[in-house]
C-alpha cells in the first residue's frame, strides 16, 4: 500500500510547490520565488539550495499575509529626491548642525549634476568618480576666484558623504534588496592622498618671528590661538564672563541660545600661562560683559550690545526673532534664526573668522613664512608641542577638546575611569608652553608696553 502523503509538506524531489500564498519552483539551475505584492507580480530568483528557496518563502508569505512590505520590495527613488530626503533626516532627525548639514549638501551636490534625474540604484560610481576627477571647482566657493581640480581629499570627503546617503537609501528601502552600498564597494579607506596639501607646524623661531611680526591689534588675537589651541571660530564667540583670570583659566562653552555651538559639541577648560593671563586682561581693559575679541574698528565705541552678557545677548536674539516673524508671517527656521544669530555677534562687536584667516596670512607674508597659510597651524602647533613635552595622551584630548573614539575614548576604559584634577592639567599645559620661552618674553613685553600707555593716558 502506497504510503499517503502528507499535505502542506513539500515532495523533497518535485522543482514546483508552495508555501501559502508564495510559489517555488526550479527554472535554468536555481530556485525562484513567484507571488502578487498587491496587484503587482514579482517573480526573483532567489538561491541555488532548496532549504534557502524555502526559508525565504516563508518570511515572504508572512509579510504578504500581514500586507507588510516583503523582503523584495523597494521604492526606487531619484538622487534628486534621496538627496532631500537624507538632508531632512539630518535636520529633523539627528538634527546635525547647520553647517553639517550644507557640507552634505555640497558634497551630495556634485552627484545630482552627474545625474539627478536619474534612479539612485542605477548609479555607475566608477563614471561618477570619473566625473569628479574632470570637475573643477571654486577653491573659497566665490564664482569669481580661479577654479582647479578637486583634491584627494575633495573627493575622498564627496564619496564618504555618498557612500553615507547611500546607507540611509539602504535603510529605508530606496535601493534592491540584498544589493550592497555602491560606494561602499570603492575601498575608501585605500585611496591613496597625494596632493595633500601640506600642513605647517611653527618651531620656536618661526613662532616669535611671526609674533614680532604682528601689529598692536593682532598681537593678542595670534598669542591666544598660538598658547590655547583654540579653533578661530571658538575664539570669535568667547565672552568675558568665560575667562577666569584670577584661576588661570579659560572656559569654552556651547551657547545654542546664541546660534553657536563647538564644533564637536565637546565643552572644555583650558589653562592659561601667567603671559597669556596678562595679555588678555590688556584686551579686556575695564569692560565686564561682551565678546573677548572686538573688530579693530568696534572698539572704543558705546554701543549696548558691546557690552552685553550672554542673557541679555540670548534676550536679544529671542526679540530679533519674534520681530522677524511678525514680519514675515511664517516660523523661522534653523537657517533663518542662525542668520539672525550671525547678525547679533556682528553688532555685538564679535570678529569674523575671515578676518583672522587675512590677518593670519598678511602677518606670514610680512615675515616672509609663505608655507603658513591658515590659522589652523597654531593648533597644530599647540597639539605638537604638547607631544613634544609628553604631555599625557588624556590632557592633549581634553585640552584640544577632540571627539573620543568610541564610548570610552581612544584610551578605552582607562579613559573612562581616569579623572584628570585642574591642578595636573595647568601644570601639565604650563610645563608644555615653556619650552618656548621666548614668545611668552614678548607677550609679557607687549602687556607691560600696553599697561604703561593706559596709565600715562
Amino acid at each position: 500500500m502506497a504510503q499517503r502523503k502528507r499535505r502542506g509538506a513539500p515532495n523533497r524531489r518535485c522543482t514546483r510547490f508552495r508555501v501559502g500564498r508564495v510559489s517555488v519552483y526550479f527554472h535554468h539551475a536555481a530556485w525562484w520565488l513567484y507571488y502578487r505584492e498587491g496587484s503587482r507580480p514579482v517573480r526573483r530568483r532567489v538561491s541555488l539550495f532548496r532549504e534557502e528557496a524555502e526559508r525565504l518563502a516563508a518570511e515572504i508569505n508572512a509579510e504578504v499575509t500581514t500586507r507588510a512590505p516583503t523582503t523584495f520590495a523597494f521604492l526606487p527613488v531619484s538622487v534628486t529626491e534621496l538627496q532631500a530626503k537624507f538632508l531632512t533626516h539630518h535636520e529633523e532627525v539627528l538634527r546635525s548642525s547647520v553647517a553639517t548639514i550644507q557640507r552634505y549638501r555640497t558634497a551630495t551636490q556634485h552627484l545630482l549634476d552627474f545625474g539627478g534625474s536619474a534612479p539612485a540604484h542605477e548609479v555607475s560610481t566608477t563614471e561618477f568618480v570619473t566625473f569628479l576627477r574632470s570637475r573643477k571647482v571654486s577653491p573659497n566657493g566665490h564664482v569669481n576666484s580661479v577654479k582647479r581640480h578637486l583634491r584627494d581629499k575633495g573627493v575622498q570627503f564627496v564619496l564618504e558623504t555618498c557612500r553615507a546617503m547611500f546607507a540611509f537609501a539602504q535603510r529605508q528601502r530606496h535601493l534592491p534588496p540584498y544589493a550592497s552600498n555602491p560606494f561602499a564597494d570603492l575601498r575608501l579607506d585605500r585611496m591613496r592622498i597625494e596632493d595633500a596639501k601640506s600642513v605647517f607646524v611653527f618651531d620656536a623661531t618661526s613662532e616669535l618671528q611671526f609674533l614680532k611680526a604682528a601689529y598692536e591689534w593682532e598681537f593678542p588675537i595670534q598669542f591666544t590661538l598660538a598658547k590655547t589651541g583654540l579653533r578661530p571660530g571658538e575664539l570669535c564667540h568667547l565672552l568675558i564672563e568665560e575667562l577666569d583670570l584670577e584661576g588661570g583659566w579659560l572656559h569654552v562653552r556651547n551657547k545654542p541660545e546664541l546660534g553657536w555651538s563647538i564644533k564637536t559639541r565637546n565643552e572644555r577648560s583650558v589653562p592659561l600661562v601667567e603671559e597669556l593671563q596678562l595679555t588678555l586682561r590688556s584686551v579686556v581693559g575695564s569692560r565686564t560683559a561682551g565678546v573677548v575679541f572686538q573688530r579693530p574698528k568696534f572698539q572704543g565705541k558705546p554701543e549696548a550690545l558691546g557690552h552685553a552678557d550672554r542673557k541679555t545677548l540670548a534676550q536679544e536674539l529671542i526679540r530679533r526673532c519674534q520681530h522677524a516673524v511678525e514680519t514675515g508671517g511664517v516660523e523661522l527656521s534653523r537657517e533663518g534664526r542662525l542668520r539672525l544669530a550671525r547678525q547679533l555677534w556682528r553688532d555685538a562687536g564679535a570678529l569674523d573668522p575671515d578676518l583672522i584667516r587675512r590677518s593670519f596670512l598678511r602677518i606670514a607674508h610680512r615675515c616672509g613664512l609663505i608655507s603658513a597659510t591658515c590659522p589652523k597651524s597654531w593648533r597644530h602647533t599647540f597639539a605638537t608641542l604638547l607631544q613634544d613635552a609628553n604631555v599625557d595622551p588624556l590632557l592633549r584630548q581634553i585640552t584640544l577638546g577632540h571627539q573620543p573614539a568610541g564610548a570610552g575614548g581612544a584610551l578605552g576604559m582607562t579613559g573612562v575611569y581616569t579623572h584628570s584634577r585642574p591642578e595636573t592639567h595647568a601644570r601639565e599645559i604650563r610645563r608644555a608652553l615653556a619650552l618656548w620661552p621666548a614668545a611668552l618674553a614678548l607677550a609679557r613685553q607687549r602687556s607691560s608696553s600696553d599697561a604703561l600707555t593706559c596709565c600715562s593716558r
